[in-house]
């Protein structure tokens, strides 16, 4: 309805009172693993860790309600004139919980975990884009490789909260941060607790006297517990029931599009994924509409197996949409020298809800193009531990980036660790460089295009749709401008909302 929409358009809602301190706060998210750690350097980057760690802890750099980014633990965020070198001064007066000051060494120990040798970091390959880092008394210096204009947005990044310095790494198994709340209980997959900090830096944030995400996979739990009032927040609201719930009464559905997409990615490294006609006969035999009209129930749109969305400002639209297309993909098969294909797909609805579903229907559309899609259902738990990049084909889901370099550098270059679709192309590597440091728009825009093209026709990862982010709150809880880039106000919703 009209509420959805301002708040999708970073309105605040006309209900909005000033925020009242007190009380308790409930989450439940349809993601966290029992395998969920509270070693940065380890973070498996779901929905779950994102929601935990702007609960805990701050970043250097925050992203606002209109797409652009503020400083947080940085009070200044100041670019050289080619964007090579960028000076952050220090806040401060800021404390970790335990009362110790935040220091320059903090935040680089903080940083430098996900540089260093060997480190297991997501986050390693995208930091290579720093040659040096250094503090200059109460701030950071931070030296590129290249230019690149979106730093900031990368600072902002939950994957990189900062932590206390201890030696040349840091001390996170005593689970301190300098965010709005202080941990009391981590029980992985299952809950944590936390309690207000009473020493937070921001006066106009966290509002709650305690916090508590629970990790609840069933979505039908999930609705259960939002609907006769167990808890005040769920994220992954099951389409099917949407309408249902905003007639609740007593709950506010918010859906937004910022990017959000569901994946299904091939190991290009593996047979027969590793032939690219075959890869182009998997992506003609699926029917995205239908695929976006049955399991999203039409809340999303269909993609094009690349992860730039159409409102993202470097979207390319000249690219053809791929259609659903038997003989075509039957003429690709012939040209792989096969006229029949058998394959696995090892999947759960960790990956995404609806993702077996999704996989059963494919293996419908596929059959008259003459592929048998074997759909192999994965226990939820250990997923991403054990199926996600270790089986040859099967699903995930990543929320939009605030730009395309991120969407890029996480998922598609060569070295990232995330590059689940195995995928290695030189022309695609040397072009993000390039695009990373382009500060004239119109060529910048030109480079995505062409990064787009690669990955849509020669790119080992399906991604029939984007989907629309849709969570709900009960009606007892507050906010302001809701920031659309993923659910729950980009995750930042125990920071930000309050009790009425």
């Amino acid at each position: 309805g009209t509420m959805g929409l301002l708040a999708a358009s970073g309105i605040a809602p006309a209900f909005a009172q000033t925020p009242k301190r007190g009380g308790k706060f409930t989450v439940a998210l349809g993601h966290g693993s029992t395998t969920d750690s509270l070693d940065p350097e380890t973070n498996v980057g779901s929905g779950f860790n994102s929601t935990f760690n702007f609960t805990l802890y701050n970043c250097l750099v925050e992203t606002d309600a209109g797409g652009g980014w503020v400083p947080e633990l940085a009070e200044t965020v100041e670019p050289s004139a080619d964007a090579k070198i960028w000076t952050l001064k220090l806040r401060k007066g800021v404390e970790f919980h335990d009362g110790r000051p935040l220091t320059a060494q903090d935040v680089m120990n903080s940083i430098n975990i996900h540089r260093k040798e060997g480190s297991k970091s997501s986050m390693k390959p995208i930091l290579e884009v720093i040659s040096d880092l250094r503090a200059d008394g109460d701030s950071i210096i931070i030296e590129l490789v290249s230019a690149n204009a979106d730093l900031p947005f990368l600072l902002s990044s939950f994957t990189l909260p900062i932590l206390p310095a201890k030696g040349d790494g840091v001390d996170w198994e005593a689970g301190v941060g300098t965010g709005p709340y202080k941990l009391t209980k981590f029980d992985p997959g299952v809950r944590s607790t936390f309690t207000r900090n009473p020493n937070y830096w921001k006066a106009d944030r966290a509002f709650f006297d305690e916090v508590e995400i629970l990790t609840v996979a069933d979505q039908a739990a999930r609705t259960n517990a939002l609907v006769t009032g167990a808890v005040d927040a769920i994220d992954r609201t099951d389409l099917n029931t949407v309408d249902m719930l905003a007639r609740a009464g007593n709950v506010e559905v918010i859906e937004t599009n910022g990017g959000t997409h569901f994946t299904l990615p091939m190991n290009a490294t593996v047979a027969p994924f590793d032939n690219l006609d075959v890869r182009l006969a998997l992506k003609y035999a699926i029917d995205r509409q239908a695929i976006v009209d049955t399991i999203l129930s039409g809340h999303g749109m269909v993609a094009n197996d690349n992860p730039i969305a159409p409102t993202n400002r470097y979207f390319d639209a000249s690219i053809p949409q791929r259609p659903y297309d038997p003989e075509k993909a039957k003429f690709h098969l012939g040209k792989a020298g096969m006229n029949d294909l058998k394959v696995d797909i090892n999947i759960a609805d960790a990956a995404f809800a609806g993702a077996v579903d999704t996989a059963v229907l494919y293996s419908e559309h596929a059959k008259a193009a003459g592929i048998a899609i074997n759909v192999v259902r994965e226990p939820n738990d250990g997923y991403w531990s054990n199926v996600w990049m270790k089986k040859p084909w099967t699903a995930s889901y990543w929320g939009g980036q605030p730009t395309a370099d991120q969407a890029f550098s996480q998922a598609f270059a060569s070295t990232a660790a995330w590059n689940e679709g195995f995928w290695k192309n030189t022309r695609f590597d040397e072009l993000l460089v390039a695009a990373r440091g382009e500060l004239d728009e119109a060529k910048r825009k030109e480079m995505y295009g062409e990064m787009q093209r690669l990955v849509t026709d020669e790119g080992s990862v399906i991604i029939p749709m984007f989907s629309n982010d849709t969570y709900a709150i009960s009606t007892a809880i507050g906010h302001g401008a809701l920031q659309t880039l993923w659910p729950l106000d980009t995750r930042r919703c125990c920071e930000r909302w309050w009790r009425i």
